[in-house]
């Protein structure tokens, strides 16, 4: 599927984050702790080019962050280009994981039962349907973190691979560090599973506290 975003997240490498993309991080949207706008703000002083914020079950934070965006730039100042997006619950071959949208059309119909601040229940809960709704509101569907569930990310990411799942979180901090940095051992193994799979590799902070440079 061609989408914009594709050519972006072809240039994420091991040291992308904190300081140039990030592609996921949360707000008081779901259980984050920056108001959008803070967020947005500390993201453009940080000189980040690229960013998505995935709040649980929420795009509500989009349209104030876009906002205050578009003023900054009217004023000539250099702003990272933010992207739509979310963090859906799914169950992937019977676990429970978390499945990253990005760069879908905001409000559209598809993706109307995900964004309401809760998990689905049911037939909707199913990796399938996730994936499915995503890419009908021309979004990319990529799994979180791989490594934080009960399967191993080997059999998750191929399992995603089979259902259509455009990419996987390659760099995250799984030893949750104060100041970020990707857990580089199992950061590898699933970049390089990703990358023998055709898929695309994000990077994420996965913030909840008040400093995008952390978890």
């Amino acid at each position: 599927m061609s989408h914009p975003l594709r050519e972006v997240l072809a240039q994420v490498a091991s040291d992308s984050c904190p300081g140039s993309f990030n592609f996921h991080c949360h707000t008081v949207c779901s259980d984050g702790s920056l108001e959008p706008v803070g967020l947005v703000q500390q993201a453009t002083n940080l000189g980040l080019t690229h960013l998505a914020v995935t709040d649980h079950h929420s795009s509500h934070a989009h349209a104030p962050m876009q906002a205050w965006l578009d003023q900054r730039r009217s004023l000539g100042e250099r702003v990272p280009t933010l992207w739509s997006g979310m963090e859906i619950s799914s169950l992937l071959k019977g676990c429970l994981v978390h499945v990253l949208a990005l760069g879908f059309e905001l409000n559209h119909d598809a993706l109307k039962p995900y964004n309401h601040g809760d998990s689905v229940v049911g037939e909707a809960l199913r990796a399938e349907a996730v994936v499915n709704a995503i890419h009908q509101a021309g979004g990319l569907a990529v799994l979180a973190h791989p490594a934080r569930y009960r399967l191993s990310h080997g059999v998750l990411i191929e399992e995603a691979a089979r259902l259509g799942f455009d990419g996987g979180e390659a760099w995250y901090d799984y030893d949750m560090n104060p100041a970020w940095a990707p857990s580089p051992l199992i950061c590898d193994s699933i970049d390089r599973q990703l990358a023998n799979l055709g898929l695309l590799r994000t990077c994420g902070t996965d913030s909840h506290g008040i400093d995008l440079c952390g978890r």
